[in-house]
């Protein structure tokens, strides 16, 4: 955060941050602790590319860390906060949606690609 930047835009920063399917993705796998980009590859089904572009965006921000570990790379989250902050949206929208409704759109499968 910069010296003197209001709050409020460093957490407008963050929300937008946020805002990716993919990175809430990633955060949420993390919260089970340091994972293997190898795993994350295969629970998220997305080209290398794609998930290193989301990590970069993520480590940059400070939300993630990663350590090398032989030949594989591990990524957990930086602070338990994060994982904190994915609970507090997830009780937000099982409150707002219903247990039901937010199951049935949590449980979704991503489109595949025609």
């Amino acid at each position: 955060m910069k010296g003197g930047e209001p709050l409020y835009d460093a957490k407008a920063e963050l929300f937008r941050l946020l805002g990716h399917p993919a990175r809430i993705r990633v955060l949420e796998l993390l919260q089970d602790g340091p994972t293997p980009v190898r795993d994350l590859l295969a629970e998220l089904r997305v080209e290398p590319s794609y998930l290193s572009q989301q990590l970069a965006v993520l480590r940059r921000a400070g939300m993630v860390t990663s350590t090398r570990t032989g030949s594989s790379v591990y990524y957990e989250l930086a602070t338990p906060e994060v994982g904190a902050l994915l609970d507090a949206g997830r009780g937000i929208l099982t409150g707002k949606l219903g247990t039901d409704s937010y199951s049935e759109v949590n449980s979704r499968e991503p489109a595949e690609d025609a």
